[in-house]
């Protein structure tokens, strides 16, 4: 069957092409059917059935007899260290950690924050979490004290496992000092806090609430897998929203554990036993999806890398890990092979390694631009597909099918919808627009299986986020069209969050921290095109009457305080001040024109604009920081 007949059998019958897909994962009890429709656009996939994603991921690999197979593979060049983890061996490592939370009160439903870097510990944590069905919830490693706090206050951990540090070239990342932060801002505090703690820092302690990793695992009873409802959720993942306010997907144990194991063959073309390389962050949804679930669940080995793509030592570092451990699929983003052409950009480092067991590279996290892939294409000779998803759904909304059939990679495209996503371009009034005409991307609800049912605790958030624009329909926040081949094309954000290297960042959060300045009255965040990173944000500040103080001590605050607040993950390095922004007469900023001026890209007077002469002194004061050339 090739991917028209894939995709035509999902849309005949989803119903049966989902309970088929089920199949292929361990149940306690099998569910009475794939979809549950519970009213007002909400859905629930398996939701009666009865399962583990531990089991899935770990245990039934080794009851199958493969426990000798390598589950993760940690290779760190920060420390110059690898190591290999059994599914046997990870099998009893979850289950120590699992039985150590039980006796510390842990149980199915509790939450549990993650604050760790990329190590193998990471990866068992999520694990032992799912092992009790209690509802993890990872933050990015050395997010800020202030973000950390929000995360806290809105899932309510009774636990927070976090490592002592994290590692960068050349520094230690302090974790222990943000968690502790974090702590005292937070209105809920948890009932303690495990420490990992590494040779590089050893933290303090504190007395009470704060245990040791190994220490409180001595002795314990191991903990089996519980087996939970198919719509228990699995974790809570935050993501930007527009108005800074971290919104919390969640994600159901059931469809998670169908829709990941069903990619790793159909879109990543791998088998079981096969070295699966995603380069990402536990972090972030790649991480979770990618790094985490789907290559256990589908029984393959997965890869821990703790390191960048170049400096780490040099921009070879991720044809050496593809050579080593013979990688067959790799995944990252796209800003990651930009640093590695600048790096190298007669691909010398290439020629160095024998990549002979990849078969492809795909790409996410933003778009992925011609020259990139290009690029990438004549210096490795392997395929290169562009793939389109979002923290949201999970797992991807459109790609290239290889496991079922590879498609003709046309640039500029992330290929075809994937079966389960019905895909429209739709006009401002909600009406399907024709094949070659610029829309808002939508999808006919309802999603398929391990995507988002909600947002954690926050359902009419939830409607008015994705739901309340187009009836019926999931609004992805995106723009772009479908040509007469069903090739889809992604072309912009239709909100204000950014992509900067691969991570999705809301200009609203950091015009939050902005406007807090004392002598800021009113500013604006925009993201301009980097040639690294995809984009950087550029910060304006309007300032408050009677501030004299000199421009340059005010934006050194200003972008003090951003990467204080929202971490150094911002970017955030330009700001700029100016007499005032353009607005419409209604008062809306018009940050799609700044963005153009900034880019140095064609753009028309808006038509509401108040005075158009501000435009002349916006892009005066984006060439004073080297933009609006």
């Amino acid at each position: 069957m090739g991917y028209k007949d894939v995709y035509e059998a999902w849309q005949a019958d989803p119903e049966a092409f989902w309970m088929e897909a089920a199949e292929a994962i361990d149940w306690d009890e099998k569910p009475s059917k794939a979809l549950f429709d519970k009213g007002e656009n909400l859905y629930e996939w398996f939701a009666d059935g009865r399962c583990n994603t531990c089991w899935n991921a770990v245990d039934r690999h080794v009851e199958a007899g493969r426990g000798e197979q390598t589950a993760i593979i940690h290779d760190s060049p920060l420390t110059h260290s690898k190591r290999e983890i059994s599914y046997a061996e990870l099998r009893n490592r979850v289950a120590t950690l699992a039985g150590a939370l039980r006796a510390k009160g842990i149980e199915k439903g509790d939450r549990v924050i993650i604050y760790m870097p990329m190590i193998p510990e990471a990866l068992e944590a999520m694990l032992a979490c799912g092992r009790l069905g209690a509802i993890h919830s990872v933050v990015f490693g050395g997010f800020a004290a202030n973000e950390l706090a929000v995360r806290i206050d809105d899932a309510k951990p009774k636990a927070i496992i976090a490592a002592s540090c994290g590692l960068e070239p050349g520094r230690v990342v302090h974790y222990k000092p943000l968690l502790d932060g974090a702590i005292d801002i937070a209105g809920h505090k948890p009932e303690f806090c495990v420490i990992f703690q590494r040779e590089q820092e050893v933290a303090e302690l504190r007395e009470g609430r704060d245990v040791n990793w190994h220490g409180f695992q001595y002795g314990v009873e191991p903990a089996e897998c519980v087996p939970v409802e198919g719509n228990h959720p699995s974790y809570i993942l935050y993501t930007s929203g527009t108005t800074g306010q971290p919104k919390g997907v969640i994600r159901h144990t059931a469809g998670q554990l169908v829709a990941l194991n069903w990619t790793m063959k159909n879109i990543y073309n791998v088998d079981p036993g096969d070295v699966f390389w995603a380069a990402s962050d536990v972090g972030w949804v790649v991480g979770h999806s990618y790094i985490a679930y789907a290559p256990l669940i589908h029984g393959n080995t997965t890869i821990v890398f703790e390191g960048k793509p170049v400096g780490t030592p040099d921009a070879g570092t991720f044809w050496r890990v593809i050579s080593e451990h013979k990688v067959r699929s790799f995944f990252t983003a796209p800003t990651a092979f930009r640093a590695v052409k600048r790096e190298d950009p007669k691909g010398e480092f290439v020629g160095k390694y024998d990549l002979s067991a990849l078969n492809a590279i795909y790409l996410a996290g933003e778009r992925a631009d011609p020259d990139t892939i290009i690029w990438t294409q004549e210096m490795t000779g392997k395929p290169v597909y562009d793939h389109w998803w979002q923290t949201e759904t999970g797992w991807t909304i459109a790609g290239n099918p290889v496991g079922i059939e590879p498609l003709p990679v046309k640039l500029g495209s992330p290929t075809v919808p994937m079966p389960g996503y019905d895909v429209r371009i739709l006009g401002d009034d909600g009406h399907e627009l024709a094949a070659g005409e610029l829309g808002a991307i939508a999808i006919k609800l309802p999603l398929p299986p391990g995507t988002l049912p909600n947002l954690w605790n926050a359902e009419e958030r939830f409607r008015k986020s994705y739901l309340s624009t187009f009836p019926g329909y999931y609004e992805t926040g995106d723009a772009g069209m479908i040509d007469e081949d069903g090739y889809l094309y992604i072309m912009a954000r239709t909100d204000d969050v950014i992509n900067v290297a691969g991570h999705r960042l809301s200009t609203g959060g950091m015009e939050e921290v902005l406007a807090a300045h004392p002598d800021v009255a009113e500013c604006a965040v925009i993201g301009v095109s980097d040639a690294l990173k995809g984009q950087m944000p550029v910060g304006f500040l309007c300032l408050s009457k009677g501030v004299n103080r000199p421009h340059e001590e005010i934006v050194d605050e200003c972008v003090k305080m951003v990467r204080d607040q929202i971490g150094p993950v911002a970017a955030f390095k330009k700001a700029v001040v100016v007499d005032r922004l353009p607005k419409t007469r209604s008062g809306k900023i018009l940050r799609a024109t700044m963005v153009s001026i900034a880019d140095g890209a064609d753009w028309k007077m808006p038509a509401t604009v108040d005075d158009p002469a501000i435009f002349g002194e916006i892009a005066e004061a984006l060439r004073t920081i080297g933009y609006a050339k």
